[in-house]
C-alpha cells in the first residue's frame, strides 16, 4: 500500500496540521517522511511538506513539532509590517501588505541552500506563474526541478497575493514570476493522489491523508456584500476561493476512496481565520484548536496510525 499526505494552505494556521502530524509521528514512532511515499502541500502546507522531508546528512532534520515551532517562533517576523509599510501600502490596498524580508529570512534559516531533489520522500508543491498564466507543480523526483533550492520552492508556493510580492526567479535559465499555489489549488489532495497513481502505476492500494488549516467560520452577509466593489471583495474573495476549493476536493476524494481517505479539519471557533494573525493570543488559540481536533478525533487518528 502506498501512503499519500496532503497539506492545505492557510498561512499562520499551518500550526494546526503541523501539530496533528506531530501526534501521528508520536503514535507511529517514525518521521512523517518515512511514513508517506508522497507528500503534497500548497502555500504554508508546501513549507511544511518541504520541511518534513529535509535531510541533514542521513537523518531527517525537522520533526513536525519543529515545523509547528517555525510558526510559533517566527510568525511575528514573517508577518511583520513597519509603520511606513502600512502607510505606503494603504494597509495592503496599494501594495503588498508585508515585505518579503521576514519570510525570506525564516525560509533561509530553515532551508538554506539544500536542494529540492535531496528530499527524503517524493514532494509535490504547487505555485502559479502569473506571467505565463499557468499552474506550476514542483516535483522533487523530476530532473528539471531537482537542482532548485528548497528555499526557492517554499518562497514560490507561499507568495500569497496582497500579502507578499511575487517570487521572481531564474529557474533552469528561464524567468518565472510565481505566486501562491492556493489561487488554484489550496487543497492539493486530489493532485497528490493522481501523481501517486502515476508514480506507482503497479500499485492498487492507496491511502490518502488530507490535513486542513481550519475551516473559515466568518460569515459574509447579503447586506455587507451587495454593494461591494473590487476593493471590498478582494480579501473575502480570496478566502472564499481557498475554502471552496478545499471543500470541493474533500467531497471528490470522499466519494472516490471512501475508507481509504482521511480528512482532518476543524472549525475555527476561537482562533482567527486570518492567514496573517501572528499575535500571541492567536498563536495560543491555534494551538488549542489543534489540541481540540486531536482530542475530538482521537479514535480516527488511532485508526489511521494503525494503517500507517
Amino acid at each position: 500500500m502506498k501512503k499519500v499526505l496532503s497539506i492545505d494552505g492557510g498561512g499562520i494556521r499551518g500550526i494546526i496540521p503541523a501539530l496533528v502530524l506531530a501526534e501521528i509521528e508520536k503514535s507511529v514512532g517514525k518521521p512523517i517522511a518515512e511514513i508517506f511515499d508522497l507528500i503534497a502541500g500548497t502555500s504554508t502546507g508546501g513549507i511544511i511538506a518541504l520541511g518534513l522531508s529535509k535531510q541533514k546528512g542521513s537523518n531527517i532534520q525537522y520533526s513536525a513539532e519543529d515545523l509547528a515551532n517555525l510558526y510559533f517562533d517566527n510568525g511575528k517576523e514573517i508577518f511583520f509590517r513597519s509603520f511606513w509599510k502600512g502607510v505606503s501600502s494603504v494597509a495592503g490596498i496599494g501594495d503588498e501588505k508585508y515585505s518579503q524580508e521576514g519570510i525570506e529570512a525564516t525560509l533561509n534559516q530553515y532551508f538554506g541552500d539544500d536542494k529540492f531533489g535531496d528530499s527524503k520522500t517524493n514532494i509535490l508543491v504547487s505555485s502559479y506563474d502569473i506571467e505565463r498564466r499557468e499552474p506550476i507543480f514542483f516535483k522533487s523526483w523530476k530532473e528539471e526541478w531537482k537542482p532548485i533550492s528548497i528555499q526557492l520552492v517554499s518562497r514560490a508556493t507561499s507568495a500569497a497575493p496582497t500579502y507578499f510580492e511575487p517570487a521572481y526567479f531564474d529557474i533552469n535559465g528561464e524567468k518565472r514570476v510565481l505566486i501562491d499555489g492556493g489561487v488554484f489549488i489550496n487543497n492539493p489532495a486530489m493532485s497528490a493522489y493522481v501523481e501517486a497513481k502515476k508514480l506507482f502505476p503497479d500499485e492498487k492500494d492507496f491511502i490518502v491523508v488530507s490535513l486542513g488549516t481550519g475551516e473559515l467560520m466568518r460569515t459574509i452577509s447579503y447586506q455587507e456584500a451587495k454593494n461591494w466593489g473590487k476593493i471590498q471583495w478582494l480579501s473575502p474573495l480570496l478566502s472564499c476561493m481557498f475554502d471552496g476549493v478545499s471543500d470541493a476536493v474533500n467531497y471528490q476524494l470522499e466519494e472516490l476512496l471512501e475508507n481509504k481517505y482521511y480528512r482532518f479539519q476543524t472549525k475555527l471557533t476561537t482562533a482567527s481565520d486570518d492567514m496573517d494573525n501572528a499575535s500571541q493570543s492567536n498563536l495560543d488559540a491555534l494551538r488549542k484548536e489543534a489540541e481540540n481536533l486531536i482530542r475530538n478525533q482521537k479514535e480516527k487518528i488511532e485508526l489511521l496510525c494503525q494503517q500507517l
